[in-house]
């Protein structure tokens, strides 16, 4: 059972990378056929529970709020396995 959830997650993230080529592709195209394109984004680094966060501002105050709620869950989830 346990090694079934690994590979889910294996595939999720794949899935997740593979979507994330995809939209930059469909974003170049239509950049490159004149076709409106407004390009914003964000990302966060995750160096242990400390968020690094990077990017233009929507993107960036998305991405922040995701690596605080990430930060939280990392650190519940490290004290909750102290305890068992």
């Amino acid at each position: 059972m346990m090694a079934m959830r690994g590979e889910l997650l294996i595939i999720a993230g794949i899935a997740m990378i593979f979507i994330g080529f995809l939209l930059v592709f469909i974003g170049t195209l239509m950049a490159a056929t004149g076709g409106e394109a407004e390009v914003e984004g964000g990302g966060v680094i995750m160096i242990g529970p400390i968020p690094i966060v990077f990017g233009t501002q929507r993107g960036a105050t998305l991405a922040m709020i995701l690596a605080i709620i990430l930060m939280l869950l990392w650190i519940f989830m490290a004290l909750l396995s102290r305890r068992v």
